[in-house]
């Protein structure tokens, strides 16, 4: 499966409706590795955490087992149905939210996004930050996973350099770190990635 090109919206409710979740190029069984290492490096205790734009609900699912109180979020109602379907955790709820119009109103000590940010148009992205920031707890720390300006390929989300990322996030958090990673998943090419760390100010 291939993805559009940025510039063309994609309808996620019906990309959802008609695909088995694990055929989806980002479809990745376990913790995506560069979450799985930043937890541990950072002493990271389980809290509250919000998966943002959960798709297939693997991410979450391994953040409850590893004792995390995970709310898991998605546009899609059919993303959220066929997740829910597929795994199930006392410490897990699956939820249908937008981001941009988001109905939660709890704080989250830890929020990851793995694929949402970098499909948002331009002109989203501030209102994003700044609910992101609203949701997290003082001090609460967000991961954001989002390709990178070295990702060659035509079709796909949005790509960002570490100074954009900079320049996006930091007049709204602290202490950002991004490395360069790939996009687990199951495409036979792992697309590059930024994996970013940032603290609430």
């Amino acid at each position: 499966m291939s993805l559009p090109p940025h510039n063309q919206p994609l309808d996620w409710e019906a990309l959802y409706a008609e695909s088995e979740l694990a055929t989806l190029p980002w479809y990745h069984e376990k913790l995506d590795l560069d979450l799985e290492q930043a937890i541990r490096d950072l002493h990271i205790t389980p809290g509250k955490a919000l998966d943002l734009g959960t798709g297939p609900g693997t991410q979450a699912f391994e953040l409850s087992i590893r004792g995390f109180t995970v709310t898991a979020t998605d546009l899609s109602p059919s993303a959220i149905k066929k997740a829910a379907e597929l795994f199930t955790h006392p410490k897990l709820t699956f939820l249908q939210d937008n981001i941009l119009k988001t109905r939660l109103t709890e704080k989250f000590d830890l929020i990851f996004d793995r694929g949402c940010f970098h499909v948002l148009p331009p002109d989203k992205r501030a209102h994003y930050i700044a609910t992101v920031a609203d949701l997290l707890t003082p001090s609460g720390i967000f991961f954001l996973k989002c390709f990178s300006h070295k990702e060659s390929r035509e079709d796909g989300p949005h790509r960002f350099s570490p100074a954009e990322i900079r320049a996006l996030f930091g007049r709204t958090f602290q202490q950002i770190t991004i490395k360069e990673s790939v996009y687990q998943g199951t495409l036979e090419v792992l697309p590059l990635t930024l994996f970013c760390t940032m603290r609430r100010e």
